[in-house]
């Protein structure tokens, strides 16, 4: 079930209807209710995958937290009998024990995902390697797999650490990892966090709901009247690689970025506006991102959610694991202390960004953009001591213009990227952004071209005017959050604006056969 369908906006109505309606202490049981039927609408083989994941998580923290009740239980009893090194060593086995629930439990998931992802991406580098003719198993991947089994391994990694007690309610947990707006393309929430809202009882507050509303309402403009309406152009552009070459690239690549940018984000806007209307808080994933001055920056901004973690449950672990301190020990004493205390940070910063790029699709130009990523980030990074001079020198690198200059550059750096994304070829991509130099073609901007792509002038002009509301409420949403902004004016005046709002998106959305617009693009990582 789609969200920009028919069918979806009437569960959701009907959905907050009873929300509202039922005693507080039921409503996150209607959630629970509701994210069933939602997901049972791909069929029930995935329900069966996100039960497997509920199911073992939840034990495996219920095991972590006995095995630790019990341990803390047993030395508080024998406090007085025991020697430091007899109370370390017990301590020690403890850990032992949790961990190797925790790891069962990574591995059971993970696995799971791998299996189901990966595998034909691995039957297809040992038929390239050897020349064989293994067959794939063309796994259908079932729905926001990747979000909810990151979530529910965040999860269990915390329970691990001791950062909060496991839930003891298989209901609640279940909740948790199936709330039905986080499906599609996440947030990746953590427990505590999303805990403080999900479960507590909501009275009906026009204010919420209508600041929900108009998150809701903001999203389906991104998506419906830009995303899906550029989606044409991108996929004319890079379906023929031969046709369009040369200026065509970088045009590609500005269409790509609006199109991500836009169905990405108006996703998001649509499920935090949900939460938002059932008075649940949901973390933010993007902080204006195409504002960022480097490409570090741009990550801290965009999918925020899976950003952070990548970095506590992968990065920072693997950063001071025992052998990348060895690593780093011998790297010291034969490489000097300059390179030594560079190599553990590097090392996992090249398998965070190998990984990201993993997770984002199995295949070599999700890989490649993710090591891209990793390159530029690194090479900042070293060269930062050299940007620091030439800030305190030149007084023109410290002005608006220069940042706006900046923007720019990481723009279409993330973009040239980026497009690895779209051709999903790595030669491909390369040969490509080759044309650029070799036929470059410029004349083709101006002789009717860009309208052989599928969009006409209004389409063009409609585009435009959506990319222009989205930069005007990116820079006014700095000073105060346009929905302030909005609460604050008459009520007759608010009215008016959502039912215009509303209005120009039946009148100038894109719509998909039976007024069943595109699916998310992350819906497929």
């Amino acid at each position: 079930m789609s969200f920009v369908s028919l069918g979806f906006l009437a569960f959701l109505a009907v959905l907050i209807a009873l929300y509202y309606v039922i005693p507080g202490k039921c409503q996150w049981m209607l959630l629970l209710a509701g994210s069933i039927f939602f997901y049972a609408f791909t069929g029930w083989r995935p329900l069966v995958f996100i039960t497997v994941t509920a199911l073992s998580t939840y034990a495996a923290g219920i095991l972590i937290g006995r095995v630790n009740a019990a341990g803390n239980a047993w030395l508080k009893d024998n406090a007085g009998s025991l020697d430091r090194e007899t109370k370390k060593a017990y301590k020690a086995g403890i850990k032992r024990r949790t961990r190797a629930v925790m790891v069962i439990c990574l591995v059971l998931n993970l696995g799971i995902l791998a299996v189901i992802k990966y595998t034909d991406f691995g039957i297809s580098i040992v038929n390239g390697i050897f020349g064989t003719q293994i067959g794939y198993f063309r796994f259908i991947l079932p729905l926001g797999i990747s979000f909810y089994i990151f979530q529910s391994m965040g999860y269990i990694i915390d329970v691990y650490r001791g950062k909060y007690a496991p839930e003891r309610n298989f209901a609640r947990f279940s909740l948790f990892v199936s709330f039905f707006p986080q499906l599609l393309q996440g947030p990746i929430s953590r427990f505590d966090e999303l805990s403080k809202t999900l479960y507590g009882p909501h009275r009906f507050r026009y204010e919420t709901v209508a600041r929900g509303a108009w998150r809701v309402l903001w999203g389906y403009f991104k998506k419906m009247i830009v995303a899906d309406r550029m989606i044409t152009a991108v996929t004319a552009l890079s379906g023929d690689t031969a046709a369009y070459t040369g200026v065509f690239v970088p045009v590609l690549v500005l269409f790509y970025a609006i199109q991500l940018y836009a169905d990405f984000t108006g996703g998001i806007d649509i499920t935090i506006g949900i939460a938002q209307m059932l008075g649940i808080d949901v973390a933010e994933n993007f902080d204006r991102p195409f504002f960022s001055l480097n490409i570090a920056e741009y990550w801290r901004r965009w999918h925020i959610t899976m950003g952070t973690w990548f970095r506590d449950y992968i990065f920072y672990p693997l950063s001071v694991s025992p052998g990348m301190m060895k690593i780093s020990k011998w790297s010291r004493e034969k490489l000097g202390q300059a390179v030594g205390k560079r190599i553990p940070v590097y090392l996992s910063t090249i398998i965070v960004w190998f990984a990201t790029g993993l997770w984002h699709g199995a295949a070599w130009n999700f890989i490649v953009w993710g090591l891209l990523n990793c390159v530029v980030i690194v090479i900042s990074q070293e060269l930062s001591p050299l940007y620091t001079r030439f800030h305190g020198r030149f007084a023109f690198s410290n002005t608006k213009g220069y940042n706006v200059f900046q923007m720019f550059r990481t723009f279409w750096l993330m973009g040239f990227i980026r497009v690895l994304d779209v051709y999903r070829d790595v030669p491909a991509t390369f040969r490509q952004v080759g044309t650029m130099f070799t036929t470059p073609n410029w004349g083709r901007l101006f002789d009717g071209s860009l309208l052989g792509l599928g969009l006409g002038i209004h389409d063009y002009a409609v585009i435009a005017a959506g990319c222009a509301a989205m930069l005007t409420v990116s820079i006014l949403q700095n000073r105060r959050p346009v929905r302030d902004r909005l609460m604050a004016m008459p009520v007759a005046a608010r009215y008016v604006m959502f039912a215009a709002a509303v209005l120009l998106i039946f009148v100038f959305g894109a719509y998909g056969i039976g007024y069943d617009a595109g699916q998310f693009i992350y819906t497929r990582f």
